[in-house]
């Protein structure tokens, strides 16, 4: 399996390349070569006074490429210009990834604003699974919040086609996966479920699957806002990962399954993975 991590080379992205934890989670799951990526933004001028960026970010990221070779991993590196969303992602989709990593300090826009918005946009527009490495928000010094990705995760599902698709990365998570949390949240605008079909018997069934593998699996139905209910859950079980799918059950849920995703991608304490449709 191939993964992309992308880096804007700030101290908060070098947590996550550096953390050898994480490094050893991704090797657990199947991930055998990494493709660095750092861009340079379109509204950087390469011919500013004085300043080669291309250069400067080409010999930083060496640095980066030598610490994950020592991990075990095939890497190559990728110094690109243009947008950085948009610019990870046309790799990720080019090489054939099978995971997108990016670190994200989280709510402040003021701590936020490269990497961050990064995150966001690419949360929005992924064609491949991504993975939100959450990063201390206040530290001159940062590390990241949750060392072992895969250990706890938290799975939020709505029964869609596109939260089926989120579980199945259990087939490769469960190398790495210890415990889980399964949440459905039911909503006032939800298009409702038949009786054979109630929330906690298809979680009791997710579940079942899970234990089949040796994971620890514990399940929650709440009734309220999603996002809202999710970060609740999160606080409680305090997981490493939220598992979600970045679609719901329709194009006319589009948006709002989107939104939460966006806001867990924002607001969770720990790490976020989002599976984007087919």
């Amino acid at each position: 399996m191939k993964a992309v991590l992308a880096t804007d080379l700030s101290a908060a992205s070098e947590a996550t390349i550096e953390n050898e934890t994480c490094l050893e989670c991704l090797g657990r799951i199947g991930i055998e070569e990494m493709h660095l990526v750092t861009v340079i933004p379109s509204n950087v001028h390469a011919g500013m006074p004085g300043i080669d960026f291309e250069k400067r970010r080409r010999k930083a990221i060496k640095n980066y490429e030598r610490v994950i070779e020592r991990a075990g991993f095939d890497v190559e590196t990728h110094v690109v210009r243009g947008t950085p969303h948009r610019r990870i992602r046309g790799i990720g989709e080019t090489i054939g990834a099978s995971l997108t990593v990016v670190g994200s300090r989280g709510k402040s826009p003021l701590e936020n604003r490269v990497i961050g918005s990064t995150a966001r946009n690419l949360s929005r527009t992924t064609e491949t699974p991504l993975l939100v490495n959450r990063i201390e928000r206040e530290a001159d010094d940062p590390s990241v919040v949750r060392q072992h990705l895969f250990q706890r995760m938290l799975y939020a599902t709505d029964f869609s086609e596109n939260a089926e698709r989120a579980f199945e990365a259990f087939s490769y998570l469960r190398h790495a996966t210890q415990e889980t949390t399964l949440v459905h949240v039911e909503t006032p605008k939800d298009p409702g479920l038949s009786a054979d079909n109630d929330p906690e018997t298809q979680l009791a069934e997710l579940a079942d699957q899970l234990e089949k593998w040796g994971i620890e699996t514990q399940i929650e139905v709440r009734q309220g806002d999603p996002a809202d209910e999710i970060l609740a859950v999160e606080e409680a079980v305090d997981p490493t990962t939220i598992l979600v799918g970045s679609r719901g059950h329709s194009r006319l849920r589009r948006l709002l399954l989107g939104s939460v995703s966006e806001e867990l991608v924002a607001q969770a304490n720990g790490n976020v993975m989002l599976v984007p449709p087919s």
